[in-house]
């Protein structure tokens, strides 16, 4: 099963650009069902800005991301076209 990672802030929640440690944004509309559709094909791993460093050391060593543009019809294109 392949590994699919993708960032929790302002992707998968209403994040505003307003961090607060101890408080994460409310899940967006359609993420879950995404998150779920997801899960019966790749295994899914949760990015967070909360650890700056291991997710940058990672997308660094690793430049295979997927820009997400809003559109959770168009994420899940690119990710099935993907190679």
């Amino acid at each position: 099963m392949k590994t699919i990672l993708i960032d929790l802030d302002g992707v998968l929640n209403t994040y505003t650009d307003n961090y607060q440690a101890d408080y994460i944004s409310p899940i967006k509309e359609g993420a879950y069902d995404l998150l779920k559709k997801l899960s019966y094909e790749y295994d899914v791993k949760i990015f967070t800005t909360r650890n700056q460093d291991l997710t940058k050391e990672w997308l660094i060593n690793n430049d295979r991301c997927i820009t997400f543009s809003g559109d959770y019809e168009d994420l899940m294109n690119k990710i099935e076209k993907f190679r």
